[in-house]
Order: C-alpha cells, then sequence, then structure tokens
C-alpha cells in the first residue's frame, strides 16, 4: 500500500478528529444549542470515536491470534452502544421510577434486533452481489459461535421468567461471554480466509507497513483519543436523544430504541462489509454474530450493575409489561435465527425472512407508537411468529444442534479444523 495507503489513512483520522470536535467544543463550554444540534453533534462524535476504535482494533489483528481477533474486534468497535446504554442504566439507578428504566432496555434491545434483522442480511447480501453465491457457508469453526449464541438465548428466557435482569445475572452472562472468549483464543483461521490471509480489509492496513512499535503507538492512541471522546459525549447524547423526541413529538423510546444503535453500531457494521468486500465473507458475518454475542451477553448482564452504582446499592432492572415483550421478541429473534444458523451456512432466502421479519416490526412499532396495547399486542404475536418459525425448524435440525453444542463446547479446535464441510457434518 505504501506512502499512498498512509497518507489516505491520516486524512481518515484527521476527518475522524474534525467530526468530533464540535462535540468537544460544546463539552468544554457547556453551551447546548438545542437538543436536536446536541444529539446530532454528539452523534456524530460518537459516530467517530467508533471508527477511531475500529481502525485500532482492525490494525491489532496482526498481533492476536485469528480466533480471538474478531471477537475483540467485535467487542471494541461496539463500546460507543456500550456507553449509551450504561448510561441509560446508570440514571435509572438514580431514579428508578423514571423512563431512563425503558430507556436503558429500550437501547439494548434495540442494539440486539438491528443487528441479527439488518446486519446479518446485509453481509449475506453483499456476499451473493459479490460471489452470486445463494448461500454464505461457514466455517466449522464457527460453531463455536453459534453454541455460545444459543447459550445466551437460551438463559435470556430465565430472566424472561424472573422479570428483571438481576445483578446475579451478570455473573451467569459473563461466565458464557468469558468461556466464550476462551474458546475463540484457542480456534484456528476460518477456512474462507486461507486464500486471502494478506488482504487487509480496512483503511487501517496502512499501519502494517510500519514498525511493531509505531503501529502499538496508532493503535494506541486512536483507542484513548477514541476513549475521550465517548466518555465525553456518551452522556450528551443520550440526553439529547430524549430531548429531541420531545422536540419533534416522535416518541423518544423509538428514538433510543432505533436511532441511537445505528449510529453506535455503524463502525462496528461498517468493518464486517468491508471483510465481505474483500473477500472474507465469513469473516465479517461472524464478526456480526460475535458482536450479537458480547451484546446478548455481557451488555445485557451490565446492565443491572450501571444501575445498581447509580442507586447506590445492588438492585435490578425491572421489566414491565412493555419491556418483558421487548425482550421476548429479542430472544425469540435470536432463536429463530440460530436455528438458520445451525446448518453452518445462511442463504439468501433466509437472510431475506430476518429482514423482512425486522422491517415489519420496526413498522408496526412506529405506526402503533401512541398505542401502548396495541404496541404491547403486535410485539407478543411477532414473539410468537419466530419461536413458531424456530419450532418448525427444530425436528429439521435436531441433529445439528446437538453437533453445533457438541462441536461448539466440547470438541477441541485441532479436530474442528480437520472436521467434514457443513453439508457433512452429519453424514449426509
Amino acid at each position: 500500500m505504501g506512502g499512498s495507503g498512509m497518507r489516505r489513512f491520516m486524512l481518515l483520522v484527521l476527518a475522524a478528529l474534525l467530526a468530533a470536535a464540535p462535540a468537544m467544543v460544546l463539552r468544554i463550554t457547556g453551551w447546548r444549542p438545542d437538543p436536536v444540534a446536541d444529539a446530532l453533534f454528539f452523534g456524530v462524535a460518537v459516530l467517530a470515536a467508533g471508527f477511531m476504535l475500529s481502525w485500532g482494533a482492525e490494525a491489532a489483528e496482526k498481533h492476536i491470534s485469528q480466533g480471538l481477533i474478531v471477537a475483540l474486534v467485535a467487542l471494541v468497535t461496539v463500546l460507543p452502544e456500550y456507553a449509551v446504554d450504561l448510561y441509560y442504566a446508570f440514571r435509572a439507578g438514580q431514579a428508578p421510577q423514571s423512563n431512563y428504566v425503558h430507556y436503558a432496555a429500550a437501547n439494548m434491545t434495540g442494539a440486539n434486533r438491528l443487528l441479527v434483522g439488518l446486519a446479518w442480511p446485509l453481509m449475506v447480501l453483499l456476499h451473493w452481489l459479490k460471489t452470486r453465491n445463494k448461500a454464505l457457508e461457514l466455517s466449522p469453526v464457527n460453531a463455536v459461535e453459534i453454541a455460545f449464541l444459543m447459550l445466551g438465548s437460551l438463559y435470556a428466557f430465565v430472566i424472561l421468567f424472573k422479570g428483571a435482569i438481576a445483578p446475579f445475572d451478570f455473573a451467569v452472562l459473563f461466565l458464557i461471554f468469558a468461556g466464550y472468549l476462551y474458546r475463540v483464543s484457542q480456534l484456528p483461521k476460518a477456512d474462507d480466509d486461507d486464500d486471502d490471509e494478506d488482504e487487509e480489509p480496512g483503511p487501517a492496513a496502512a499501519l502494517n507497513a510500519l514498525r511493531p512499535t509505531a503501529q502499538w503507538a496508532w493503535m494506541g492512541g486512536l483507542t484513548l483519543i477514541a476513549f475521550v471522546v465517548i466518555a465525553t459525549s456518551a452522556e450528551p447524547f443520550a440526553e439529547a436523544m430524549v430531548g429531541s423526541g420531545r422536540i419533534l413529538g416522535v416518541d423518544e423510546f423509538l428514538l433510543i430504541q432505533w436511532l441511537a444503535p445505528l449510529a453506535s453500531e455503524a463502525p462496528a457494521v461498517t468493518i464486517a462489509v468491508l471483510f465481505v468486500l474483500a473477500g472474507r465473507a465469513v469473516s465479517g458475518l461472524t464478526a456480526m454474530i460475535s458482536d450479537k454475542i458480547n451484546q446478548w451477553t455481557l451488555l445485557v448482564g451490565m446492565l443491572p450493575l450501571a444501575m445498581s452504582l447509580g442507586a447506590g446499592g445492588l438492585i435490578g432492572l425491572p421489566l414491565d409489561a412493555r419491556q418483558k415483550e421487548e425482550f421476548l421478541l429479542t430472544a425469540a429473534q435470536s432463536l429463530f435465527a440460530i436455528m438458520l444458523l445451525v446448518r453452518l451456512r445462511i442463504s439468501v432466502l433466509s437472510a431475506g425472512l430476518l429482514f423482512a421479519l425486522f422491517a415489519v416490526q420496526v413498522g408496526l412499532a412506529f405506526h402503533f407508537r401512541e398505542d401502548e396495547v396495541a404496541t404491547v399486542n403486535s410485539l407478543t404475536i411477532l414473539a410468537w411468529t419466530y419461536l413458531g418459525l424456530a419450532a418448525i425448524l427444530v425436528p429439521l435440525n435436531g441433529r445439528r444442534v446437538v453437533a453445533v453444542l457438541r462441536d461448539g463446547l466440547l470438541r477441541s479446535h485441532r479436530r474442528m479444523a480437520t472436521a467434514p464441510e457443513p453439508h457433512d457434518l452429519e453424514g449426509e
């Protein structure tokens, strides 16, 4: 890539810094034009910080084992989402009877459903446009991601049964996430990347031409700057989203559930898109699955901790009737998506179905935004639709579910590396 690549990368970093600058000025001076402008300025800053984090994480790909890097990139690039959601949970702890309790749950469920309903289908669509393959075939080692996502999704129904996300749930969900990190740290590189090992997906590839010390300096600098921007922007951005909804006459709950995650998830999705466009479709989809795992385990588990910090004592995040249905819908969507993935492939048709169902739920949410009863009823119907579709797939994929759990949780990485192709796993 040479000097031209490094110049292009430095221009992108400069553009990100300039994008974050107005928000930093507002934060330092304390001036707030109005909630809509605040949401724009601080939202752009969060987005810019997310890209800087993603570039730093992408540059670390050459220094960390291949199985672990995708999980770490997914975790690092969604730190803006964590910052916003944990702020809402912290404020909910300070005022347990306020709407912040709903905002925390809304932001988390919206982010999770955006990934499965929008980001996953996008990966499949881009892969089809690039290769004309009607399905994206995963590697045997991807049984790890599917297995741990299944564990997190099943535990979500335990949380639903209790009616609250308790501090104890953090321990369970953290163990699931830690087990996932341990397993992926033992995995070899995915098969589809073998021919493209030297092809880097994004702008930070230019850093690979530098000396290791210079690379680490860039990675550390980008990460530090991004943390500062996120730390100073998360609170005003979160508050501006609430104020913007009131000024524009749009339900702030819906803005927080759908618009805020779009901004905070954009860098992670962009990196995944670059993987797909670079011919590394499995890495792109795996990054989005890993993103889902860390938000469905670690983020969910951290919400009651942030709320407890705000309250000054251990408390749980309660789920009222609306939030129970939102949580149920999110868990049901996850189970259905898992049943589509247990064959270690996802077709264009399956991806289209995930997107169509997602589009329906977003459309109904805005259509019934002023009718709480109709909203809850529509959430219930959609949740049972996902569960019904998943139930249909269970007898068809029963043996594959067992195989994925066995391979993902128990089988050694050496045996998985030499496992047969996805369609041959069950001897078919």
